[in-house]
C-alpha cells in the first residue's frame, strides 16, 4: 500500500476503504467524546455503541439522534459498570475498539486489565504509541512509552518495539528506523537502560523485529536532525531520519508528548498497544483534533489485524 504520510491522509485511507470500525464508547459525556463521534459519523469511518451510566443517558440519547442507524446504546449502573460492559463487547467480537470518554483512566484500564475478563493477554505487555506530525520534520513521528510503563524492563522495551513497527506498518512503512534515545551516545552502567539497548541492537541484528533499522543511544536531535548527526560523526540510516523514538522512562516520553502538542505546534494521535484490541485513551488535555486522530489511529491498526 502506499505508505501514509499525514493525519489527515490517515482518515482518506480509512475513507477510501468505506467500513465502519465498531467503536464501544465508554461514558460518552463531554464535548471532545461528542465531537470524534460526530466528526468521524460524518467522515464515516466508525459505528458505535455508547455505553454509559444511567445519571448520563441523555447525552447518549443525543448523540442516537445525530444518525441513529449508526448509533446503538447500553445503559449500566456505573461508570466501572459501564467500562466492564464495554470490554465485554469488545470481547464477545461486537465491538472493534475501546474508546475512553469522561471516565478515570485508572477505572478504564481496571476492566481492560482483569484477570480473565479484560483484554490484554496473559504475558502480554501494555503500552502506548503516539504518532506526531510536526510542522518542522519531515515525516510522521512514532514514539513511546508516553502514559504507561515507567521503567522498561528489557522485555518491556521489545514489546514496544514490536508494537510500534507493528504500527508503522499499518501506515505503509515496512521498514521502520528506529532510535534508542538517551542523553548522549555513550553506554554507561549508570544508565541502565543503555545496556538494555546494545542487547536490543544485537537482538535486531538477529532478525527478532524483522525488517527494520535501529542505533542508539542518542539523543532524540540527533536521531531527527542529520545535521546533529554530523557535526557528531554519526552515520546510519537512522541518524535524522528516525521514524520511531523509544524513550528509556515515562517522564521522558510524556515530557516529549507535552512539549510537542504545545511548543511544537504538532498534531499528536496515540493509543494503547499489545490488548486484543486497540484502546483509545486521550489525555483529557488533548484537544479534540488529537482525540480524534487517535480514533482514526486504533481504526487503521484494527484494520490492519
Amino acid at each position: 500500500m502506499e505508505q501514509i504520510q499525514t493525519l489527515s491522509a490517515l482518515v482518506n485511507s480509512l475513507r477510501s476503504r468505506g467500513i465502519r470500525r465498531k467503536v464501544a464508547v465508554v461514558c460518552p459525556n463531554d464535548p471532545h467524546t461528542e465531537y470524534v463521534i460526530i466528526r468521524s459519523l460524518r467522515e464515516e469511518i466508525a459505528e458505535y455503541l455508547l455505553v454509559t451510566d444511567s445519571a448520563h443517558m441523555d447525552m447518549a440519547w443525543h448523540l442516537w439522534s445525530a444518525s441513529p442507524d449508526y448509533i446503538r446504546i447500553y445503559e449500566a449502573s456505573t461508570p466501572d459498570d459501564a467500562a466492564a460492559l464495554a470490554v465485554q463487547l469488545i470481547r464477545t467480537g461486537e465491538a472493534d475498539i475501546l474508546m475512553k470518554g469522561l471516565i478515570n483512566t485508572d477505572n478504564l484500564l481496571r476492566a481492560v486489565l482483569k484477570k480473565g475478563t479484560g483484554l490484554l493477554p496473559e504475558g502480554g505487555v501494555l503500552s502506548h504509541v503516539a504518532v506526531a506530525q510536526i510542522p518542522l520534520y519531515h515525516k510522521l513521528l512514532f514514539f513511546s512509552d508516553a502514559a504507561v510503563i515507567p521503567r522498561p524492563t528489557l522485555e518491556q522495551y521489545r514489546a514496544m518495539i514490536r508494537n510500534d513497527i507493528l504500527v508503522c506498518k499499518a501506515f505503509g512503512n515496512d521498514e521502520p528506523r528506529v532510535a534508542l534515545i538517551h542523553c548522549t551516545e555513550k553506554t554507561s552502567e549508570k544508565f541502565p537502560h543503555t545496556l538494555s539497548y546494545v542487547k536490543l541492537k544485537e537482538e535486531a541484528g538477529q532478525g527478532l523485529f524483522g525488517r527494520m533499522f535501529i542505533d542508539g543511544p542518542m539523543d532524540a536531535k540527533t536521531a531527527c536532525d542529520k545535521h546533529s548527526g554530523d557535526i557528531k560523526g554519526l552515520s546510519s540510516p537512522v541518524v535524522g531520519n528516525a521514524d520511531i523514538l523509544i524513550f528509556p522512562n515515562i517522564e521522558s516520553g510524556n515530557t516529549f508528548y507535552k512539549t510537542l502538542s504545545l511548543f511544537g505546534d504538532a498534531n499528536i494521535a496515540g493509543m494503547l498497544t499489545g490488548t486484543v484490541a486497540p484502546v483509545v485513551v486521550p489525555s483529557r488535555s488533548d484537544s479534540g483534533n488529537s482525540k480524534y486522530y487517535s480514533l482514526a489511529l486504533a481504526c487503521l491498526v484494527n484494520l490492519r489485524n
